[in-house]
């Protein structure tokens, strides 16, 4: 397919997009399926422009005047990739595949792509409904923390330390040019191509042999944060996929006991198969069994237990920014009484003198500082632990860290703009003897 060809493509995506309110990915996937023409590179650069265009929605339509599906490709162009309206006009040309050719009133709109008197929520690209929780959390820097989320994120991996050394799977995926993380001892990154194609590293050596897994530094630090001490009982108790499972697994060195749960069985499906692979031992899933209370026996008797809640996502924007646009106020008001109900449920478990960790891939105060003053109002024997005492645990780089995130009496928030990690905000909370 021709770059012009593309361009259409993502035109007529993103009108399917916007007729059916579904995820990004299952429309991309339809499309592929209909048009099996289109090579695997076709196929990605087809998904950047979309991606991108939903990264830059909100400056893209304030450029162009207008939020239909060309309109928003078109000032996509010229705002994230920078083309000039000559450029664009190259591609806008009407030849066969092609886009038709811009409109005098496109040229002149392209010709001056400037956002200086926007609103900041247009100039930060993020819905307007949730500019006043932001600006509560990032004041003056809330455009620019947007910004960050619209840009692309880069792959990171996890090295799983009970298979392989840092520096072997950095031999090992040598090809992809992998560089260490910022703070995490074991992540190491891949900066993606132009076109924000990502590697096939399910098809590497390294990660079918459980070397690597794929995931955020962000989300391996806030395990790191945890401290899952050898030889200790722990409970992942919203543990999804499990891939702070496997990391506990990996820094417990496979000694102690981990039980992993979810209310929702689903979710627990990939990872009897990820714990093989991994060469986990010290994992037990304790899968929802209707009624049943499958956890009652370690109530008062762990550790740690760890509540990565469900949330808006508002931190993963970078890799999910259609998801940026479909959250809705009432989602917000469920996901934090879904909290709010989780947390509590957690304390039950936490014996006197262990920890409680609470972790989000949310922004929001709402999700975030403001759960930790309410569980602590209804269950004052736990207080949180200073953050500048959580980083420890990551060595000499968690000062590092402390200077970079937000820190807070509640815990530390970490962002792509902060700390170059998707965002995560990281509680952890001492229970009383």
């Amino acid at each position: 397919m021709t770059p012009a060809a593309r361009i259409s493509a993502a035109i007529e995506i993103l009108a399917a997009l916007a007729a059916r309110s579904r995820p990004v990915a299952d429309t991309l996937k339809d499309w592929g399926l209909s048009h099996r023409f289109a090579g695997s590179g076709d196929r990605a650069a087809i998904a950047g422009l979309v991606y991108d265009t939903l990264r830059r929605r909100a400056s893209a339509a304030a450029v162009m005047g207008s939020e239909a599906p060309r309109a928003l490709v078109l000032g996509m162009l010229a705002t994230l990739r920078g083309l000039d309206v000559a450029a664009i006009a190259r591609y806008a040309d009407d030849s066969r595949f092609a886009p038709a050719p811009l409109s005098a009133d496109e040229e002149a709109r392209l010709a001056n792509p400037s956002l200086a008197d926007a609103p900041p929520f247009v100039r930060g690209d993020y819905p307007q409904w949730l500019h006043a929780s932001l600006r509560h959390v990032f004041g003056e820097d809330v455009v620019a923390e947007g910004q960050a989320l619209a840009a692309r994120a880069p792959l990171d991996l996890r090295v799983n330390s009970l298979k392989a050394t840092p520096e072997a799977a950095r031999a090992a995926l040598s090809h992809l040019n992998p560089e260490p993380g910022r703070y995490s001892p074991l992540a190491l990154r891949i900066v993606l191509d132009a076109d924000g194609k990502a590697p096939p590293v399910s098809a590497e050596p390294a990660f079918l042999h459980g070397e690597v897994e794929v995931q955020d530094e962000g989300s391996q630090i806030a395990a790191i944060l945890a401290q899952p001490l050898p030889g200790t009982q722990v409970l992942d108790l919203c543990a999804g996929a499990g891939g702070k499972t496997l990391e506990f697994a990996a820094l417990m060195d496979n000694k102690g006991q981990i039980y992993a749960h979810d209310a929702d069985i689903r979710r627990l499906k990939p990872l009897h198969e990820r714990l093989t692979r991994a060469g986990v031992r010290n994992v037990q899933v304790r899968s929802p069994r209707g009624a049943e209370p499958v956890l009652a026996d370690l109530e008062g008797h762990m550790d740690l237990v760890l509540v990565d809640a469900p949330c808006t996502g508002t931190g993963t924007w970078r890799r999910n920014p259609d998801a940026k646009w479909r959250v809705r106020p009432g989602a917000l008001a469920q996901r934090t009484a879904e909290q709010a109900k989780i947390l509590e449920e957690a304390t039950q478990y936490v014996k006197p003198g262990g920890r409680l960790a609470y972790v989000t891939c949310s922004l929001l105060d709402e999700e975030n500082g403001a759960q930790i003053r309410a569980l602590m109002a209804k269950c004052p024997d736990f207080a949180p632990i200073p953050p500048a005492e959580t980083v420890l645990a990551l060595g000499t780089p968690g000062l590092a860290l402390k200077d970079a995130a937000l820190a807070s009496r509640e815990g530390l928030l970490l962002t792509p703009r902060r700390t170059g990690t998707d965002g995560f905000f990281v509680s952890v909370l001492r229970r009383a003897v």
